[in-house]
């Protein structure tokens, strides 16, 4: 993946383009996790308790940011304004971590996804 992302990167990537480029990554990350049978761990949810299988890893956009630093893509201090213009563009637009629009969350009354199945 960080061959891919050395190959695809631009300085001058549009923020519309780095979500889609986040969205390929994701998809090659459950693909490779899913080919090679790589399953998250099991783990105790600490707002009930219910044990189980952790969910899957994304890749959001910040992740990405990150990585261009980590391995040297582009200088630490490029990935930190990034981050930077990646926030702003976030709460200006509305955005979740990958670059969706954010959805009211007003109708979930459980603090878990599981919680209702775990206590049955």
């Amino acid at each position: 993946m960080v061959g891919e992302l050395r190959r695809r990167w631009r300085a001058d990537l549009s923020f519309p383009e780095m979500i889609e480029l986040r969205s390929e990554f994701n998809a090659m990350l459950h693909h490779i996790r899913s080919s090679r049978h790589i399953r998250t761990p099991v783990i105790r949810c600490p707002k009930c308790g219910h044990v189980g299988p952790a969910a899957e890893p994304d890749v959001s956009v910040r992740s990405l940011i990150i990585a261009l630093a980590k391995f040297g893509i582009s200088s630490p201090d490029e990935a930190k304004a990034l981050e930077k213009r990646w926030a702003a563009y976030r709460r200006t637009n509305g955005l979740d971590l990958h670059g969706k629009a954010v959805e009211s969350v007003d109708h979930i009354k459980e603090p878990c996804g599981h919680q209702s199945s775990a206590r049955r």
